[in-house]
C-alpha cells in the first residue's frame, strides 16, 4: 500500500488546495444525522440523572467531534464547561489540579472544589467535565470522578468521558454492580453517510466526489468500517494507489503530464480557441475589398460634382461585418432548452477557462460556422441599411427566493444534489428544463459563487435513494448524492441576501 504522507505531487495531482483526508481540517464540521440523537441524550441526562455518562467507540470513531458539539451547543450563560485531555496517563492529583485551576478554586483538593461547583450552582451555573481519551485515565482518576459526579445535595458536576469501550469494564469494577455511569456507544456511518462524508471533505478541497468511482466509495465503506479516522486513511491510499499507478501509465507510453489533468483540458480549451480566432482573422481579411488609385482624365468635371458622384457610389456598398462565433453551452450542463420561436436565438458569453475545468459536467465547446450575410439590393442616391432585429438573450427564470424555500424546509428532510456549477445560466437552464422538484441555491466556496442544483424535499434518506433511481441517465452519469437539509442550511445561511 502507498504511503500516507500527503506531499507536494499528492496535492498536485488532485489540484487539491489541501490534503482532504488530514486528521485535522480546520472549519471542516461533519454531524449526521444518527449522532444527533446521541447529543440530545447527553444534555437530557445531564439536566435529569446524576449518573457518570460515558460514550465509547473507536479510536477514530468522531468521540472528540461529539464532545465538540456537546460544548458548542451548551448554554454559555448558564454552563461552564472544563475540557480535559490528556496527553498520557493522568492520575487524581493531576485531575484535580486541573478542575481547580479551571474552576478558580484556590486549593485543589477534592472538597475545596466541591464547594466551588456548590457556589457556582447557587448563582445558577453549572458545571461540565468533559473528558477526552478517557481510557488514559488511572483506576484512582476514574474513581474520583465518579465521586464528583455523585456530588451532594447542594451541588455537582455533570461529567462526561470520551473513551474506548474497554473503559466500561473498568468503571464496572469501581461500582460494583451499582448503577451510577450510563454508556452511550456511537456507531458507524452507514455506506451514503460514508459518501457525503467524502464528498464534503472533496469539497473542501476544491474538488469533487469525482475523484472516486462508485466502487472506490463502496470498498472505502467496507474497508474502513464506517469510522471517520478509517475512512480518512483508506480514502487516502486510494487517491495515492490511483495516483502512482497513473504515472507508471505515463512513465511506460514515454511521456508525463506535469500538471493535473483538469488544467490540461482547459490549455486545450484555450488553444482551441486561439486557433478559431486567427482562422476567423484570415478570412476577414482576405475578403475585404482592396484599395484601388484611379487617375482621372483631363476632362473631368469639377472636383466636388467628383466627390458627390463618389459619395453616391459608396452609398451602394454596404459593410458586412463578420459574423461572431456563438458558444453553445454543454448539453449536459446547460439542459439544452429551446425557444418556441424559431428566429429567436440564445447567443451566450463562452465562460471562463477556470471555470470549464471546475463545473461538475463538461463537454467540448462547439462553435458555428460563421454565416455569410448577402447585402441587399442597392437603390440610387440612398444608403441601404441591413434591418436588425433584437436579440433576446433566453434565460430560465430562477426560482423566488430560492434561499428562503431551502431555509423553510424541514432540517430533518432529504434532497439530492444533482450538481453544482460555477455558471449561474447552466444552472438555471437545468432548473427550466426538468421542471418541478428542481431548484438550486448558491453559495461561497473558495470566494466565488457556486450554483448547486438539487431535486426535491424527502421525508427520509431512503425516499432520497429512490428519487435518484428515476432521475434521466444523463443526471444519474453525474453520481448525485443524498444530503440533509440542516447541512444545506448551514451552507446558505452565511451567504443569504
Amino acid at each position: 500500500m502507498s504511503s500516507l504522507s500527503a506531499d507536494d505531487s499528492y496535492l498536485n495531482h488532485y489540484g487539491f488546495s489541501h490534503d482532504p483526508f488530514a486528521a485535522r481540517v480546520p472549519g471542516f464540521k461533519f454531524f449526521p444525522a444518527q449522532r444527533k440523537p446521541v447529543l440530545g441524550q447527553l444534555h437530557h441526562l445531564a439536566r435529569y440523572s446524576q449518573l457518570l455518562l460515558v460514550v465509547t467507540g473507536p479510536e477514530g470513531s468522531g468521540k472528540t467531534l461529539v464532545r465538540q458539539a456537546l460544548v458548542a451547543s451548551s448554554n454559555k450563560q448558564a454552563v461552564q464547561s472544563v475540557v480535559i485531555s490528556p496527553q498520557e496517563m493522568l492520575d487524581s492529583n493531576i485531575l484535580l489540579q486541573q478542575i481547580a485551576q479551571a474552576l478558580g478554586s484556590q486549593r485543589a483538593d477534592f472538597d475545596s472544589i466541591m464547594a466551588q461547583i456548590i457556589q457556582l450552582a447557587l448563582t445558577g451555573q453549572e458545571v461540565y467535565l468533559l473528558v477526552d481519551d478517557a481510557e488514559r485515565l488511572t483506576g484512582a482518576a476514574v474513581e474520583t470522578l465518579l465521586r464528583l459526579a455523585q456530588g451532594s445535595p447542594e451541588g455537582r458536576p455533570h461529567v462526561f468521558l470520551f473513551g474506548e469501550h474497554a473503559l466500561v469494564a473498568r468503571l464496572e469494577a469501581l461500582v460494583e454492580g451499582e448503577e451510577r455511569f450510563h454508556v452511550i456507544a456511537l456507531q458507524p456511518y452507514e455506506q451514503d453517510e460514508t459518501r457525503e462524508y467524502l464528498a464534503l471533505r472533496l469539497e473542501g478541497a476544491g474538488s469533487g466526489l469525482d475523484c472516486f468511482t462508485e466502487e472506490q466509495v463502496e470498498r472505502i465503506h467496507v474497508d474502513s468500517g464506517g469510522w471517520p479516522g478509517a475512512i480518512n486513511q483508506t480514502a487516502r491510499e486510494e487517491l495515492l494507489e490511483a495516483m502512482q499507478q497513473s504515472k507508471g501509465r505515463r512513465k511506460s507510453a514515454g511521456w508525463s503530464l506535469p500538471l493535473p489533468m483538469k488544467h490540461v483540458l482547459a490549455l486545450v480549451v484555450v488553444v482551441f480557441i486561439v486557433l478559431i480566432t486567427l482562422l476567423m482573422m484570415r478570412d476577414s481579411d482576405d475578403s475585404s475589398a482592396t484599395a484601388v488609385t484611379t487617375a482621372l482624365p483631363l476632362g473631368t468635371p469639377p472636383v466636388t460634382e467628383a466627390l458627390d458622384e463618389a459619395a453616391d457610389t459608396a452609398s451602394e456598398i454596404v459593410p458586412v461585418p463578420p459574423a461572431q462565433p456563438v458558444i453553445r453551452e454543454p448539453l449536459a450542463a446547460a439542459g439544452s432548452a429551446e425557444a418556441d420561436d424559431s428566429s429567436v436565438q440564445a447567443i451566450e458569453e463562452p465562460a471562463p477557462v477556470e471555470e470549464l475545468a471546475d463545473d461538475s459536467i463538461q463537454a467540448p465547446a462547439e462553435i458555428a460556422a460563421p454565416v455569410a450575410v448577402e447585402p441587399p439590393a442597392a437603390q440610387p442616391n440612398r444608403v441601404a441599411e441591413v434591418p436588425r432585429e433584437p436579440v433576446r438573450q433566453v434565460v430560465a427564470d430562477a426560482p423566488a427566493s430560492p434561499a428562503n424555500w431551502y431555509a423553510n424546509q424541514s432540517k430533518t428532510n432529504y434532497l439530492v444534489q444533482v450538481l453544482g456549477t460555477r455558471t449561474q445560466a447552466n444552472a438555471e437552464a437545468l432548473v427550466k428544463r426538468q421542471g418541478d422538484g428542481f431548484r438550486y441555491f448558491v453559495k461561497q466556496h473558495e470566494g466565488k459563487p457556486l450554483y448547486v442544483v438539487t431535486y426535491g424535499s424527502f421525508p427520509s434518506r431512503n425516499a432520497a435513494l429512490e428519487a435518484i433511481k428515476k432521475l434521466p441517465p444523463s443526471l444519474q452519469a453525474g453520481k448525485p448524492w443524498v444530503r440533509s437539509f440542516t447541512s444545506v442550511q448551514q451552507e446558505i445561511s452565511p451567504t443569504r441576501q
